[in-house]
């Protein structure tokens, strides 16, 4: 017997799909016909921008209100520039700036482009307060370590992108800054009481809901004083008591990626996961990046049949779908557009280099990039100085516990090193290379990841540029006087 037809549009109704290639399927339209709420767009789903715009419309055409979303933050997140970096800086270099109506300009302008496409949700900013040096997935797509200018920016953020007609998502609730693992592979931990949440980890939130925003993202994170041992995206004191009932949020609530494994795991399956979500209060259910008709079949019939034997109230799943469906509506009322600003996440980007120590030099250096493996979220962007260094600048590549020190000195000669990298304090290795060359040759070392607290010890100057995309790569490349 195949599932009632109004409950099976309902469960639909609450899930975000994602679909492989250039072009859409024929089931992923389908599928909107039928009620799905939306699709998510990745890099493989990103070619041009001809190609995105009749991606779009094609999606339309299966439901003229259709929810297309994007992890569109600038700096190292980017869909839209995956093949080069984006052209804008991230968070971390607009709080390094510290300018909060340049935050609300570039955000206005990345929304303006992906209003232009037909996306209409984008799941951004980012407003975890990254108060560990070593998390390995927030890092510089944080606005700071401090929780008032983490506010700030976060509220500025969201006023730029919805200014455009684009939905703001705001994630990770209730913060994923204090982490030291990734949840995309494991379920990470912050224990602390729910006071130190309030003082550290909440106040962007409370600066997003206040300026509007439509959409906050959960986080698969465990925080033990309000969610015991699951996720808080499967958690009701989080979702509802703490996010609508305390801070006063009446948007729409969308999951983090239920494949994560910070999600999965907890969960027993997507499946469980989408269940234990729309219990919690969750509306919007990002299924993943890895989507096919059948899995999001399967999802749908869980929803159901979690209806039908009493472990989903039907007014709950309704409730769900409907704020869904406002989020859908609420899309696409713009402003007027902002007016175009040349070179605009360029400038932003020189405005963020900082710059410890004496980059005085005789000659042109060898520019040596420390091979750094990406996260999920980053996904494979180019990065570094290569793209923006004059003719003639030499470049090479080390791999940090694997390259030979002697190796890159005999190739320096007596030429100035110039050494690029990310999360140097923090990949294995690194710091042995920096400081083994720094001991024979005159090194600059450009971090061009969350720049911690370690600095190397005989480096002549430390550069940090608060992020590793295009913008940043070029505004080294430019302090450092190695472009053409």
């Amino acid at each position: 017997m195949g599932l009632d037809p109004g409950l099976r549009r309902l469960a639909l109704g609450t899930l975000l799909a994602a679909y492989p290639g250039p072009v859409p399927p024929d089931w992923a339209v389908d599928l909107l016909a039928d009620g799905l709420a939306g699709h998510t767009l990745f890099g493989t789903n990103i070619h041009d921008p001809a190609q995105v715009a009749a991606s779009t419309a094609a999606l339309r055409a299966g439901r003229p209100d259709v929810i297309v979303a994007i992890d569109e933050e600038g700096g190292d997140v980017t869909r839209l520039a995956h093949a080069t970096g984006s052209p804008y800086p991230g968070n971390a270099a607009l709080g390094a700036v510290d300018d909060p109506d340049l935050t609300r300009q570039v955000y206005a302008a990345i929304g303006a482009e992906l209003a232009a496409l037909g996306i209409t949700v984008d799941l951004a900013p980012t407003v975890d307060v990254n108060t560990a040096d070593e998390n390995p997935v927030i890092g510089t797509r944080s606005f700071g370590a401090d929780p008032k200018r983490v506010a700030v920016h976060s509220a500025a953020a969201v006023a730029g992108l919805q200014s455009t007609g684009v939905a703001a998502c705001a994630k990770h609730f209730p913060g994923h800054g204090a982490t030291v693992a990734d949840s995309h592979h494991e379920l990470p931990t912050v224990d602390v009481p729910p006071a130190v949440l309030r003082e550290r980890d909440l106040p962007p939130f409370a600066a997003v809901v206040d300026a509007g925003v439509r959409a906050v993202m959960t986080a698969h994170i465990r925080v033990p004083a309000l969610t015991a041992d699951g996720p808080a995206t499967f958690s009701r004191a989080v979702l509802h008591d703490l996010l609508r009932v305390e801070y006063g949020f009446t948007g729409a609530i969308i999951t983090d990626a239920l494949e994560m494994k910070g999600a999965v795991l907890a969960a027993g399956g997507v499946g469980p996961g989408a269940v234990r979500a729309l219990a919690a209060g969750a509306d919007l259910l990002c299924i993943g990046a890895r989507v096919d008709a059948g899995l999001v079949e399967s999802v749908a019939a869980e929803v159901v049949a979690a209806i039908a034997d009493g472990r989903l109230a039907r007014a709950r799943v309704e409730e769900a779908a409907g704020r869904t469906a406002t989020l859908a509506a609420a899309t696409g009322a713009a402003d007027a557009p902002p007016p175009a600003v040349d070179g605009l996440g360029y400038a932003a980007a020189l405005r963020a280099v900082r710059v410890e120590g004496d980059l005085t030099r005789d000659t042109a250096p060898l520019v040596v990039q420390v091979h750094a493996t990406s996260t999920i979220a980053e996904g494979r962007v180019p990065w570094g100085l290569g793209p923006h260094l004059a003719a003639g600048v030499e470049q090479a590549r080390a791999v940090a516990g694997e390259t030979d020190p002697e190796q890159l000195r005999r190739l320096a000669g007596d030429r100035a090193v110039v050494l690029v990298g990310r999360h140097l304090h923090r990949l294995p290795g690194a710091r042995e290379l920096v400081e083994a060359l720094a001991a024979t040759h005159r090194v600059v070392v450009v971090e061009m990841g969350w720049p911690g607290a370690w600095r190397p010890a005989g480096a002549r100057a430390f550069v940090a540029t608060h992020g590793a995309s295009h913008a940043n790569g070029r505004a080294a490349a430019e302090v450092l006087g190695l472009t053409a």
